[in-house]
């Protein structure tokens, strides 16, 4: 339980720190430079741990539109990825990779917190089989949902990510692996030019 105090009196603080700032609007861009790692979970591989360390550029697309709470602006991003680093029980993977498909949807806020959620998909290259016996080649979709935490210069973001990395039967073994991951990031929407 005071976990979840502290993680809520730890958005407070972020949120009153956020000033007027450039946020999401349609015809803009973002620029962010991030970081995650996570743990695999139930339905793959077991006992594996992911670090990444990624650049993103996006394209807001859209005006806010939909109905009510839902209201949002569509934003469509590519990431390029030059460190995955894979823990594995046999090995450590090191690896890079670009996910050229990143679904956003901003949700339309007054305030200086924006909540979105995203679906995105990608290509990873590593040195070593991951899983170890399977391909050097995978493929990873993934799920997220976060919060940009907007600043006078920057915007903070902080999402939980639901990410699947597969081989898609390149290999004779397809068992996947999926982990959850907490990522954090830090970059800037910029207005239309």
């Amino acid at each position: 339980m005071s976990r979840f105090v502290w993680l809520g009196i730890c958005f407070v603080l972020i949120g009153s720190f956020a000033r007027a700032q450039v946020r999401p609007e349609e015809g803009g861009h973002e620029f962010q430079v991030w970081s995650g790692g996570g743990h695999s979970v139930a339905g793959g591989t077991k006992e594996t741990g992911v670090w990444n360390v990624g650049v993103r550029y996006g394209w807001v697309l859209t005006a806010p539109h939909g109905p009510g709470f839902l209201k949002g602006r569509f934003e469509y991003a590519v990431d390029a990825v030059p460190a995955f680093v894979v823990f594995q029980p046999a090995n450590t993977a090191f690896g890079a990779g670009i996910n050229p498909m990143n679904l956003k949807w901003n949700f339309a806020t007054r305030g200086g917190v924006v909540p979105y959620f995203e679906l995105s998909g990608g290509t990873l290259f590593t040195n070593h089989d991951v899983p170890n016996f399977t391909s050097r080649v995978n493929f990873t979709s993934g799920a997220a949902f976060g919060f940009h935490f907007l600043g006078g210069n920057h915007a903070l973001s902080l999402e939980a990510r639901y990410m699947h990395i597969s081989n898609a039967g390149l290999g004779d073994l397809n068992p996947g692996l999926n982990t959850v991951q907490v990522r954090l990031g830090i970059g800037k929407f910029f207005g239309k030019r």
